[in-house]
């Protein structure tokens, strides 16, 4: 089989019996990006001469006898965890040029465990978006349709997964950027509880709400990533130290009597009949293999969305207020005095998409405003959290659509953010309530991959992976890529 075509598990396997060396795996991922990328612009910084120079290293430490899952295993990381050394611009013309002085937590352990970096994804700047067209680097496009969108923020990274260009990715979900682009792109990613992979050295949109996670193929491959970033971390104030189980073990959990909650309220008119058709196949699946089907209720999915586009923008404005073109970042050209200074460095070197919500949070935020609308949104936060815990009182797991529809088309809501915005609506109560959730490939509408999304009570992970591990077993739907990235396809 073609080393990328392999599992994680595969290529471990291959690099330890010594069938390929950690430095010939990377060569191979590398050429990959080079043939492939140019159409895609899922790659913002690649770092080939250091990517090497990790195999390299890895394959010292593979014929010194060490066995890690990740070591030699090359991967992408998205563009908004800091890299010692490496560009990090959060797909932003404000930090177009910044390179890191630090390592973020994740990217340390990532090195710890010797993987192999081969670059930066792309994303929507300052991980505000849902299509990967707000990047200032330019729109990532979907490998199963190049005029649709991959999703975002972390559409980057789910388009070169899904292309094959890489075993895995590192994502990031704020409402939904790691489960959307998933779906989109016909790959398997998982959302952490809040607080279990730690965010230093992950650079802010809204605090309360972003949390690291993983893209892959696969639930068993999503497994192996995660497992290698989660832990606590004292230099992360909303770390959980809580302990991390062993993921991958616990991946063959049989189904039977596992309740899958299915809410009512999210399946109307406002979803797709052949995104819903294709979910309904899947549970079918799970009853199969005596999974129990219960329905639920989980009501204010539109007071969810409109809390979270209260917080989230509060949140950014106050994040977003350090660039400003004094210490670092861009810096206008020849400011007359200091406000111009302030004025022209951000709205040069913001885009339109960051600088809506930044007006949008100053505002919720400001005097005469907090009350009406910030405390009342974290009010709504606050009942969305409630009617989970409800519905976990019924179910173990609850499964529904990651989003209305499919990919949309490049550009279809360019001039209407407010549509936009609506595409998270399934996503966005998960991380308001900073429930681990995840999204799995059950098929497709036409060319578009359909996903479906399963959330978990906190720091349920493991049960996530093991229902979708075990789903997995039983449909190819993971395992099917893009004709056009076949070797020999171009």
């Amino acid at each position: 089989m073609s080393l990328y075509k392999q599992s994680l598990a595969e290529l471990r396997f291959g690099l330890d019996t010594r069938q390929f060396s950690a430095r010939e795996l990377t060569e191979a991922f590398l050429a990959r990006v080079g043939t492939h990328d140019a159409v895609l612009n899922s790659f913002i910084s690649r770092v080939p001469e250091a990517a090497l120079l990790a195999a390299d290293q890895a394959d010292v430490r593979i014929a010194a006898g060490e066995k890690a899952p990740l070591l030699g295993i090359p991967y992408a990381h998205k563009d908004i965890f800091c890299t010692q050394g490496v560009r990090t611009t959060c797909g932003s013309k404000m930090l177009g040029d910044w390179v890191a002085p630090y390592d973020a937590t994740v990217h340390q352990r990532l090195n710890a465990a010797g993987a192999v970096m081969l670059g930066k994804t792309n994303m929507d700047e300052f991980a505000m978006g849902s299509s990967n067209e707000n990047s200032a680097f330019g729109a990532v496009k979907n490998p199963w349709d190049h005029a649709a969108v991959p999703g975002g923020s972390s559409g980057g990274s789910a388009a070169a997964v899904a292309a094959r260009l890489v075993p895995w990715a590192t994502g990031t979900d704020t409402g939904g950027s790691i489960r959307q682009p998933a779906a989109y792109c016909g790959v398997t990613g998982i959302k952490p509880t809040y607080g279990r992979v730690s965010r230093y050295g992950m650079i802010a949109y809204a605090s309360s709400l972003d949390q690291g996670g993983v893209l892959a193929p696969s639930a068993a491959d999503c497994a192996i990533g995660l497992q290698a970033m989660a832990g606590h971390d004292p230099r992360d104030s909303t770390s959980a130290a809580q302990p991390v189980p062993d993921y991958s073990a616990d991946l063959n959990q049989s189904l039977a009597g596992l309740r899958i909650g299915v809410p009512r309220q999210w399946f109307t008119a406002g979803l797709d009949a052949t995104v819903a058709a294709r979910i309904e196949d899947a549970l079918r699946v799970f009853e199969q293999q005596g999974a129990i089907r219960v329905d639920i209720d989980l009501p204010d999915a539109e007071l969810a969305l409109a809390a979270y586009y209260l917080i989230a923008p509060a949140e950014a404005s106050s994040n977003l207020s350090r660039f400003d073109g004094v210490r670092f970042g861009y810096r206008c050209a020849e400011p007359r005095d200091l406000m111009d200074l302030y004025e022209r460095s951000r709205s040069e070197g913001f885009g339109s998409e960051v600088k809506r919500r930044i007006l949008i949070g100053t505002y919720a935020l400001s005097a005469g405003y907090y009350d009406a609308f910030y405390g009342r949104a974290q009010r709504a936060r606050r009942q969305v959290a409630e009617n989970f815990a409800a519905a976990f009182a019924q179910c173990d797991v609850i499964a529904g659509p990651v989003a209305p529809t499919v990919a949309f088309d490049l550009g279809a809501h360019a001039s209407d953010p407010a549509t936009m915005y609506l595409e998270d609506i399934y996503t966005i109560p998960v991380n308001l309530a900073g429930l681990p959730g995840m999204s799995i490939p059950v098929g497709f509408s036409g060319l578009r991959p359909v996903g479906m999304q399963l959330i978990g009570a906190p720091f349920t992970e493991a049960r996530l992976l093991a229902t979708a591990h075990q789903y997995q077993q039983q449909t190819d739907w993971h395992l099917r890529m893009p004709a056009a990235y076949e070797e020999g396809s171009v």
